[in-house]
């Protein structure tokens, strides 16, 4: 099965944070147990409030879990400050044999801030080291690395610079930057970096608003397969494919970026 235990926040929308998280972990053959870290109020038009949960109350979910439960992979999303960085750090670091997907939340789709300023510095020094794979986009790995992150030379580089931080590996996520093929057709491509080599996987762009949460919900996939047992290109490959798939059955829900379809392995 795989056990993952998310520590991230809760998005009301469903379309992104723990609610992502648990479909699309469930859809594919996961089970998913949580530690919040923040209640948001957002729909797909935008986040119009945050609202931390004490950090010790973080602390005593994912202890609860980890003491009963168990877990084989941690996917790490939305953390909020220093003070959070720093509590689902030291959990990571009580189970160093569980692989950590580190997602560096920063920004939600509709522009609101969800990563203190501050607490950039406590990500790169104590979360960047503690991941088995660092799932950022562009902006994020621009704001982490101060590199610029405009190509796919860019993503290359700045992929190797959050391995020289520590992360065992980086998925560097094209969706912000421009490309197209030699027929002018847009794709998209992710580069998946290791020590050992890349590994690209690209796509044509999808032209939909319906992208909330895919961020979220790529990482957690990954975080499925690593737990059940699945090489890491493998569970790439698989989340990839899965993110695709539920970008081309989004629902069509909300006024703004809308959801994807978690559950078409179901159907």
């Amino acid at each position: 099965m795989g056990r993952v235990l998310v520590l991230a926040g809760s998005d009301s929308g469903g379309g992104a944070g723990i609610q992502a998280d648990i479909k699309t972990i469930t859809a594919l053959g996961g089970y998913a147990a949580t530690a919040i870290t923040a209640v948001t109020v957002q729909n797909t038009l935008g986040v119009t409030g945050v609202h931390p949960i004490p950090l010790e109350v973080i602390e005593a979910q994912a202890r609860a879990v980890l003491d009963d439960i168990g877990a084989d992979a941690f996917k790490t999303g939305m953390l909020g400050d220093v003070g959070v960085v720093e509590i689902v750090a030291r959990v990571l670091a009580s189970a160093p044999q569980i692989p950590a997907v580190v997602d560096p939340v920063m920004i939600a789709k509709g522009g609101a801030s969800l990563l203190a300023e501050q607490a950039i510095d406590a990500v790169k020094s104590l979360m960047i080291p503690r991941a088995a794979l660092l799932t950022p986009n562009a902006p994020e790995a621009s704001a982490l690395t101060g590199l610029p992150v405009e190509t796919i030379d860019d993503q290359r580089r700045a992929g190797e610079a959050l391995l020289a931080l520590g992360a065992k590996a980086v998925l560097m996520k094209g969706g912000h930057v421009a490309n197209k093929s030699e027929k002018g057709i847009e794709r998209v491509v992710d580069l998946l970096i290791t020590p050992q080599g890349e590994t690209s996987f690209e796509g044509e762009r999808i032209d939909t608003r319906h992208t909330h949460g895919t961020g979220c919900t790529l990482a957690s996939a990954i975080a499925a397969g690593l737990s059940q047992g699945l090489p890491l290109t493998d569970a790439v490959a698989r989340a990839w494919n899965y993110v695709h798939e539920a970008m081309l059955r989004a629902p069509g829900l909300g006024k703004g970026h809308g959801p994807l379809d978690h559950a078409w392995p179901v159907r």
